[in-house]
């Protein structure tokens, strides 16, 4: 309700009630994976209670049958005299509002007791706190099955004697949506109700709070998100990977990430070149003519095992093969080199995981849901023994990729609990009880594809670590005496880099010159991958490509230097992103610090990096500012992202750099010339 010619205000009120009808439209508006909304508005003023009842009726709101119905009411209110709440038409008598008014519970219990699965009505009134008696009689009178079966949720925006100030709601509810969009990190397709109301709330002060906060006065239930709640921030990813599609779109999202060598998440390219021999070792081994066996991808930090495995995972994947990138993979590859179709079962990263949450991940990237466990159970041996009773039921070899397991928790348990039982399905001689044999007759088959860490041998062209601080790698070969072991940062990648470094420069305005200069580049920041890739992106974004790769004091005070001097070097010239250096580095080292896959944007991540920027301060609008500046500057190739909770996280893009940022005192800032 918007035209009260009576009113002293009533030009301000009408322009108030349409900027809130926009702000709602926009947020009902915003994708999510389900049907998108039907809004429906009054085709003509709503001007008396006639006109109200017919809008309902002409909607058949009571009758509707939907996933989810939204009603949002707005106008003035009247305050009853006996806890009551009344809905002022522009027609109304305020001293006749049972007569000239509409009681707001009777157009509330049209949307409650309809047929709809789940029911959220705000109501943004004067006095609105008023109707919570009548709501109390009403929710009472719905169908006990109804209540039970069904989320029914009313909000509304005043308490008992509050006025609403017109401009506030779409104000307040507009930058909710925004920050939602930027900050929040909340990855679900949609907002619990409390998730809502938390968002809300923020933008009020301190002495507003209790006066124009959201009061919950029917409340459905739950936690869980709500149908009736899109969240403006949820990214509708892509479904790359089909062997990945249990474990979501950000899981497929980081495979897509190594596979491609992309500098930055935004990058659509396809860069990974080389590794020819390796590559066609794990194609042969993903084959059909290799029923099971296990294959170990080691090398040091940064030398390309993660980019190795996500190179096999995303190439074999049906669905990425659909995608046009695949194409520019496959004209990159060398013959042999690309795995067969639905060559892999499940791929897991381990990084941060505990051997329960491992075997937990294994399971559901096997497409299963991990079985129920009491309180006297282990989690690990029953999640296990479901893998291997997957196994045991399968008629094709069960293919399993394994990442970073040197990242993991709990490594010599994920080894000796998930990894051992699988030691009888990987050799060439299974043996397989009659009971457990499947009806085809087909004897169970695993291959492993495992990567893990090791230190570079002395001699760089062996593809055997003698050393001790090698263990984990020594506690798969014991396990798995007969397992093949390829190396990443042996002699032949010093080349394979090259190739990689040139097909990052390749669309610079200078290429061609630049190719010759690459051969020094590769040598100083070989066997790191890691460095190669950000070195890479240096040479992209500098002024003159060419003079910075021919310039000696860049490669003796950044490239020599690995991970350090290039991480020196960009927070020097981030500067001219508008981004202070030492707010930028307190930023990289609250993402080291944080636990878990990262640290989220919201209130945590400014929390974090204020410490580490102690004595300045920024306010809260101002780390969002740098943070928004962080993630779509230079220094994003530094960060890699994840969902934790539901919320986006950011974390260093390498372990490596990560130990460099967890160093107490890095020197990071200090004055110096590292190379232009």
């Amino acid at each position: 309700m918007r035209d009260y010619a009576d009113d002293d205000n009533c030009e301000q009120f009408a322009a108030g009630i349409d900027q809130q009808v926009r702000v709602v439209s926009e947020w009902w508006q915003t994708p999510g994976t389900g049907q998108p909304f039907r809004q429906v508005g009054p085709a003509e003023e709503l001007r008396n209670r006639e006109h109200v009842e017919d809008f309902l009726r002409q909607e058949k709101v009571r009758e509707l049958q939907a996933e989810a119905l939204v009603v949002f009411i707005s106008g003035h209110g009247i305050p009853g005299r006996s806890d009551t709440h009344f809905l002022r038409l522009p027609d109304s008598a305020t001293s006749r509002p049972l007569a000239t008014a509409v009681r707001t519970a009777d157009v509330v219990a049209a949307a409650l007791d309809s047929h709809a699965k789940n029911v959220l009505v705000i109501v943004n009134t004067c006095f609105a706190g008023n109707m919570e008696n009548d709501l109390h009689a009403v929710h009472k009178e719905i169908g006990p099955s109804r209540r039970v079966s069904s989320r029914l949720d009313v909000l509304v925006t005043c308490g008992l004697a509050t006025k609403i100030e017109v401009l506030q709601f779409p104000a307040l509810l507009q930058s909710a949506l925004e920050r939602l969009r930027r900050t929040a990190g909340i990855t679900s397709p949609h907002l619990s109700i409390p998730e809502f109301m938390a968002q809300y709330v923020q933008g009020l002060s301190p002495q507003d709070e209790k006066k124009f906060k959201l009061f919950h006065l029917v409340q459905g239930g739950n936690y869980q998100p709500s149908p009736c709640l899109p969240n403006p921030g949820f990214v509708q990813l892509p479904e790359l990977t089909g062997t990945l599609h249990h474990r979501g779109s950000w899981a497929a999202e980081y495979w897509l990430d190594r596979a491609t060598g992309r500098p930055t998440e935004g990058d659509a390219g396809w860069y990974f070149r080389g590794r020819e021999s390796l590559n066609r070792t794990i194609a042969q081994f993903l084959g059909p003519d290799a029923q099971r066996g296990v294959l170990l991808v080691t090398g040091c930090a940064g030398s390309g095992k993660s980019a190795v495995l996500a190179r096999a995972v995303t190439l074999s994947d049906p669905m990425f093969r659909r995608d046009p990138l695949y194409k520019a993979a496959e004209a990159a590859s060398a013959g042999g080199t690309i795995p067969p179709e639905n060559a892999i079962s499940a791929a897991v990263l381990a990084r941060n995981l505990d051997a329960e949450q491992v075997a937990a991940s294994l399971v559901e990237a096997l497409g299963e849901a991990p079985a129920p466990v009491t309180s006297t159970d282990d989690p690990v041996a029953v999640w296990s023994q479901q893998i291997q009773d997957f196994v045991q039921a399968s008629s094709d070899p069960v293919t399993i990729v394994l990442d970073a397991l040197d990242e993991a928790q709990e490594q010599e348990r994920i080894i000796s609990d998930v990894l051992t039982p699988l030691v009888p399905f990987c050799g060439s001689l299974v043996p397989v009880s009659r009971h457990s044999r499947p009806e085809n007759g087909v004897v169970p088959a695993v291959r492993l594809l495992i990567g893990v860490r090791s230190s570079q041998p002395a001699d760089a062209s062996s593809l055997h670590t003698t050393d001790e601080d090698a263990s984990l790698l020594q506690a798969l070969r014991r396990v798995f005496p007969a397992a093949r072991i390829e190396r990443t940062d042996n002699l032949v990648s010093k080349k394979d880099m090259e190739l990689y470094l040139s097909a990052l420069i390749a669309e610079t305005h200078v290429a061609d010159a630049l190719v010759k200069e690459l051969p020094l580049v590769a040598d100083a920041v070989w066997p790191s991958f890691i460095d190669a890739r950000l070195a890479g992106y240096q040479l992209r974004n500098a002024r003159d490509p060419v003079a910075l790769a021919r310039d000696k004091e860049w490669h003796r005070a950044t490239l020599t230097q690995g991970i350090r001097g290039l991480l020196k070097r960009d927070l020097k010239m981030v500067e001219e992103d508008g981004l202070p250096p030492s707010v930028a580095l307190a930023l990289l080292k609250a993402s080291a610090y944080a636990k878990g896959q990262g640290v989220p944007w919201g209130e945590v991540w400014p929390a974090i990096a204020g410490v580490f920027l102690l004595p300045a301060q920024l306010e809260p609008d101002e780390w969002d500012q740098m943070i928004a500046k962080l993630l779509r500057g230079r220094l994003s190739g530094y960060l890699a992202q994840a969902i934790e909770d539901e919320r986006r996280v950011y974390r260093p893009a390498h372990e490596e750099l990560a130990a460099e940022l967890l160093r107490p005192d890095t020197g990071l800032l200090d004055p110096g010339d590292s190379g232009v």
